[in-house]
């Protein structure tokens, strides 16, 4: 069992690695999640991209179309829980996936394989928005370490991440080949 401590550390170093990543580099706009039962957490990513001027996306729950809508946050108080519990954008005006242009999609996950692909809770809602969003954009997966496994369970509507990002590595996905590639990061370890 996950103590809140325990999470909160090693959310921080997944954090820390992915804003010192060349893709949160190249990202003009940046979705995040709000994390829920010690999932990474994405308050540090949200300070990072808001202090650069980067434009911060937040989900909000569309039950009966089974999709995730996109909405502007510049500040975290204003999400507020929504659908299963979530906390969500309070604003309704909503930023077309299509338009996203160099994004950084970030997305929680019960379980991550090292060839891009992920475990969800079982809705299909990211798996449908990024299969949606546009061609520029990167989709990370933010995991702790013992969530990163050789294989998880997927199904052919499951679409593969870019990057996933854990507190001791960066996997990078090779699309063309279905492999990954350890990136170096500056401390010489396994990433």
């Amino acid at each position: 069992m996950l103590t809140d401590a325990w999470a909160a550390s090693h959310s921080l170093l997944v954090e820390r690695r992915l804003v010192a990543s060349e893709v949160f580099a190249d990202a003009a706009t940046v979705v995040l999640y709000a994390s829920k039962d010690k999932e990474v957490a994405t308050d540090l990513i949200m300070s990072e991209a808001l202090g650069s001027g980067r434009r911060v996306l937040f989900p909000k729950i569309l039950r009966e179309a089974h999709e995730l809508s996109l909405v502007e946050v510049d500040d975290p108080a204003t999400l507020a829980p929504g659908a299963f519990g979530l906390l969500e954008p309070t604003g309704s005006e909503t930023v077309p996936v299509g338009s996203l242009g160099r994004a950084l999609i970030c997305v929680p996950g019960l379980a991550f394989s090292r060839d891009g692909y992920r475990l969800g809770r079982g809705g299909g809602y990211y798996d449908r928005l990024l299969a949606e969003a546009a061609p520029r954009a990167q989709s990370v997966g933010l995991a702790y370490a013992f969530q990163v496994l050789d294989r998880v369970p997927r199904s052919p509507s499951d679409v593969r991440l870019n990057l996933i990002v854990s507190e001791s590595a960066l996997y990078r996905v090779d699309a063309g080949e279905r492999a990954t590639r350890p990136q170096p990061d500056q401390g010489g370890s396994r990433c």
